[in-house]
């Protein structure tokens, strides 16, 4: 919800937080360009109150102290950043949910729950091999896939290189191409046949491709809904699906 990288999550301190205008600001990324102010959705919002509240607990609410402090031996240390959440982040992913019972537990042959011992030795979790960095990609993602432009992309995620700026791009067309395709009923272009030869475009029948779309002089008609849905309407908004995996 917020594109930010471990690195900036780790080193996120309260001073960086503006809870009255729902801001944070990376003060301390990979690159110079990292460094920017990120609007906070409800919720990231939601979760930085959460936070807040569990640093009430430690007296952990300073300016200098950290959103996520480190923590040894039980002992937490407000003024110094969490290094890793590797064995966290590697138990969280690895977590299976028992079909019997519902509890959440770790990959095993059978339930740890005694009244249960359901076999799961066959489950695994939907969020296997799902690295933290992948959670940026995804937002960034969901953000082209929202036609935001380049400039708001990389005012939100910060550095983002051409190459996975040309990716993006690629996921905003697609959007684009869906939502025309929704919106007319036609066969998504992935999914469309061969467009016919030239020799024989003259009569084939009207379709959805580039040839009849431009080419006045070939024959095909569009379907009078289609008309309709774009000029009797005093608004027109296509709607842009979740990017599926």
């Amino acid at each position: 919800n917020t594109t930010m990288r471990g690195c900036e999550v780790k080193s996120l301190q309260w001073r960086d937080v503006d809870l009255m205008g729902r801001l944070l600001t990376i003060n301390k990324s990979k690159t110079d360009a990292g460094e920017r102010v990120i609007p906070l959705n409800s919720t990231a919002y939601a979760a930085v109150l959460e936070l807040r509240d569990r640093a009430k607990k430690f007296a952990g609410l300073e300016p200098d102290h950290f959103v996520f402090p480190a923590c040894e031996h039980e002992r937490i240390k407000p003024a110094e950043p969490q290094k890793s959440w590797r064995t966290a982040w590697r138990q969280m992913t690895r977590a299976v949910e028992c079909p019997g019972c519902g509890k959440i537990q770790v990959p095993g042959d059978v339930c740890r729950n005694s009244k249960c011992k359901a076999d799961i030795q066959a489950l695994k979790s939907p969020t296997a091999g799902l690295r933290f960095h992948d959670l940026r990609h995804h937002a960034i993602t969901e953000l082209a896939e929202s036609q935001a432009s380049d400039q708001t992309i990389m005012a939100i995620a910060g550095h983002v290189s051409h190459r996975m700026l040309s990716h993006y791009s690629h996921v905003r067309l697609e959007a684009k191409r869906s939502a025309l395709d929704a919106l007319s009923g036609a066969v998504p272009h992935d999914k469309q046949p061969k467009a016919p030869s030239v020799e024989n475009s003259s009569s084939a029948e009207g379709g959805y491709d580039t040839t009849h779309d431009t080419n006045g002089n070939l024959q095909g008609n569009v379907p009078a809904e289609v008309i309709e849905k774009m000029v009797g309407t005093r608004r027109l908004e296509l709607l842009t699906s979740t990017v599926s995996r």
